[in-house]
């Protein structure tokens, strides 16, 4: 296997392709509970793959337009599944989802690369991109030659974005009441969104206390990635 700089040179290549980035890496010391491959080897490091502003949004759009029953009933999940096994299969990686078994701990992972932590909406928040971002996947290496200087390459320095936000106006913009220090009432924001008023407001304009939040606004997703999104969530009205 080539060193750790020529596999992420040539990865990075292949995800930019797609509107994808390498959000960081993650390597796994003997105690960890680390991935494993088919054969029973455990992972040496993962690579986390996600998705930041709206460079996905043109390709994943274009690639369901060419085909659009071919996603299924999770086109997203299933266009992440095509990009990232084809890929993985290219450097003998395992490829990973937040939503195929077996499950991993994909927030975690994320924290420890890249440093990030939970907003009130659950969302991790990044001090750049602010809630404009998410994870498609990740790549499960075997192998990795002397790379430990790579481990959270994409660790951000600075205080935690929501610490820093005095009017915190993502906490009383949602018209649902679902957004608290606390938690966030997912059943409470998808049963909204099923009904008239969420018809009306959210499922139109998009999340009010995610775009309430002053971190990346620049970031935004484009708003028929933001209707996907919001329609995937919402429950199916009675």
């Amino acid at each position: 296997m080539s060193g750790p700089s020529a596999v992420l040179d040539r990865l990075d290549g292949l995800l930019a392709a797609q509107g994808l980035l390498r959000r960081g890496v993650v390597l796994f010391d003997d105690g960890d509970a680390a991935p494993a491959f088919a054969d029973g080897r455990r992972a040496a490091a993962v690579v986390l793959v996600g998705v930041t502003g709206q460079a996905m949004w043109p390709v994943f759009s274009a690639w369901r337009e060419a085909a659009p029953d071919r996603g299924g009933s999770d086109p997203l999940d299933r266009w992440s599944e095509v990009v990232l096994d084809d890929i993985a299969a290219q450097f003998r990686a395992l490829a990973l989802y937040p939503s195929r078994a077996p499950y991993q701990p994909f927030q975690s992972w994320a924290m420890r690369a890249e440093g990030l932590k939970a907003s009130p909406l659950g969302v991790l928040i990044h001090p750049v991109l602010g809630l404009w971002h998410s994870y498609r996947g990740a790549l499960a290496f075997a192998e990795w030659d002397d790379g430990r200087a790579d481990e959270g390459d994409g660790r951000l320095a600075g205080p935690h974005p929501c610490d820093a936000c005095s009017e915190q106006p993502c906490l009383s913009a949602c018209p649902a009441s679902a957004v608290s220090l606390d938690r966030f009432d997912v059943t409470g924001c998808r049963s909204y969104l099923a009904s008239d008023l969420g018809q009306a407001s959210c499922m139109t304009g998009g999340c009010r206390a995610r775009d309430a939040c002053p971190v990346g606004v620049a970031y935004r997703y484009p708003q028929a990635q933001v209707s996907f999104h919001l329609q995937a969530l919402r429950l199916p009205s009675s």
